[in-house]
């Protein structure tokens, strides 16, 4: 069957995007083709606000069948953080029919050369863009997220690191010339020559394995990454987070038949109740990459069992800010409460320990006592969430029961300096809404610091008392380079200061922000510009995303001639 997009109108199409992608990455400039305001869509085949919420209500209570082999029975079962069942099923795969099928088409994808994979995987995120409002509804409905931050995480942002990825990995591919003419002198006789190619070769077949708190965010950079250079790619959903890896996945196997590829590179494992089908997987023989985003003890079994497969996780850590001084006290506040209050905390980058010398700190408004500056920003929580649709607006909904319980459990750790309050959202009843809790700890205390040295996942946070700059510096370094940490903070208006918090970071390879007072905060990250994760600290062993990031997917394979 001919193909009904050619390479051809797909590089007319894509290569220009393409093109700014690489350019972004090498400026590190901000650049971004995908919209975030809600009112872009609607025009050039995308699907408006109308269109997008229909388009998901149509899918609830029916069956999403891919087409893939191997289909032994359908899984269904999820339920939104905001209280509806969604009653959508999906294909529950027979893996010894699927993997041998997804191999199937490897050959004519390596043979197709990094520009067509390229503009392939552009036309996909080009799909995926066009149904940004339906992808905002999924991801709403799996994550908990509120939808505004559903739209734009789940949607754009989501779609700008997928398409990072494949800039990447165009550029890992390219780096090396298709082929070479190779001569040596040899003197007075005839110089030895050869022709060479060089083919960028898939490892084998990608597993992505979902989070349930950002399944597109985190999700895209893997299965783009690993398309980009040849792999086929099963994607693993989180079980409560299927819905928009479902959807990724059907738009994929379209566009690659499409364009005359098989659609079976690109394939879902939805996995029954208690069935732990990601283990069984990632020690298959022919899973040769893993991506993973989720908790520090699957992460680190993937790490020692996976030994076949290349593998990418990005786990837990514990985020720190230090607060020395600052110039812009009420800038301050309001930044770190915003920070704590996004997606009720519920983000692999949202700080959780805030060292504050128990002296207190220097302000523009005065020197204020540590207990001024832990009430003072519980007064600027309450400020921010102080209504309720605006509360329901950044908090979204706790994810699961497990979060809510770790949230119940902080009050009794210490004296709290901000109490949770649960909230009732009109639209959904049944979704389970609080407030962030922060509680006062001593670091010299070693009672407390059980408490601070653990990750703590949601909303809580820990106000920990320091005797000085040096012993904040200190627990910084030994809180990241032992449990790790994606993003550390800090407010100084001193320049040793600053530098020495810069240097500890240095070493320990944690990616820091410096006095964020406006619009910017430390647990946001921008994908062409900002690096998620360092690869280099406990916390993840890979960074979204960078050139290791890719060129490890593929290997160079030589062919030499006599020429």
């Amino acid at each position: 069957m001919a193909a009904e997009l050619t390479t051809h109108d797909l590089i007319a199409r894509h290569r220009p995007t393409l093109d700014q992608a690489l350019e972004a990455i090498r400026t590190r400039a901000y650049w971004s083709p995908h919209p975030e305001h809600p009112k872009a869509y609607g025009e050039h085949g995308s699907l408006d606000a109308a269109a997008g919420k229909a388009a998901f209500d149509a899918l609830l209570g029916t069956r999403l069948d891919l087409g893939q082999p191997g289909t032994d029975g359908w899984v269904d079962g999820e339920v939104s953080p905001y209280g509806i069942e969604l009653g959508v099923s999906y294909p529950h795969a027979d893996i010894e029919v699927l993997l041998p099928a997804m191999k199937a088409g490897q050959r004519a994808w390596r043979d197709a050369g990094a520009e067509t994979r390229a503009v392939v995987c552009l036309e996909i995120l080009k799909r995926i863009s066009d149904r940004t409002h339906e992808f905002a509804h999924a991801v709403m409905h799996t994550s908990g997220q509120a939808f505004m931050m559903a739209l734009q995480a789940g949607g754009p942002h989501a779609q700008d690191r997928g398409l990072e990825a494949v800039a990447y990995a165009y550029v890992e591919q390219v780096r090396t010339p298709d082929a070479a003419e190779w001569t040596k002198p040899q003197g007075k006789r005839d110089p030895l020559a050869l022709t060479k190619q060089f083919t960028p070769v898939p490892r084998g077949i990608g597993l992505v394995i979902g989070c349930n708190t950002f399944p597109t965010w985190n999700g895209y950079p893997g299965l783009f990454a690993s398309l980009a250079t040849g792999n086929a790619v099963l994607v693993k959903p989180h079980p409560r987070a299927v819905l928009p890896l479902a959807l990724t996945v059907r738009i994929a196997r379209d566009v690659l038949a499409e364009a005359g590829y098989d659609p079976n590179l690109v394939a879902l494992a939805a996995e029954r109740p208690g069935e732990g089908v990601a283990k069984t997987l990632a020690t298959r023989p022919e899973i040769r990459i893993i991506d993973y985003t989720g908790s520090t003890s699957f992460g680190d079994w993937l790490e020692a069992n996976a030994r076949q497969a290349q593998v990418y996780t990005e786990k837990a850590g514990v985020n720190t800010v230090i607060v020395e001084s600052t110039d812009d006290y009420k800038g301050m506040l309001s930044n770190l409460a915003f920070s704590l209050s996004l997606y009720s905390g519920q983000m692999c980058t949202t700080p959780q320990n805030l060292l504050i010398p128990r002296e207190g700190i220097r302000t523009d408004e005065g020197p204020k006592t540590f207990d001024e500056v832990t009430a003072d920003l519980a007064r600027a929580v309450d400020g921010l969430l102080g209504d309720d649709a605006r509360a329901n607006a950044l908090l979204g909904a706790i994810v699961n029961p497990d979060v809510k319980a770790r949230l119940e459990a902080a009050a009794g750790l210490g004296e709290v300096a901000l109490a949770s309050r649960e909230i009732s959202n009109p639209e959904f009843p049944g979704a389970v809404v609080r407030t962030p809790v922060m509680v006062k700890l001593d670091g010299a205390k070693p009672d407390d610091e059980a408490a601070y040295m653990s990750e703590c996942f949601g909303p809580v946070s820990f106000a920990v008392a320091v005797d000085s700059v040096a012993d904040a510096l200190e627990l910084l370094r030994r809180t990241v380079r032992e449990k790790g940490a994606m993003t550390v903070g800090a407010y100084t208006s001193d320049a040793e200061v600053e530098r020495a918090v810069e240097e500890v970071c240095l070493e320990e390879a944690a990616q820091l922000s410096l006095n964020l007072t406006g619009g910017v905060y430390v647990n946001q990250t921008a994908a062409f510009s900002d690096f998620h994760g360092s690869g280099g600290n406990p916390a993840a062993n890979a960074a979204l995303t960078d050139g290791a990031f890719v060129a490890n997917r593929f290997r160079v394979v030589e062919v030499r001639r006599q020429a």
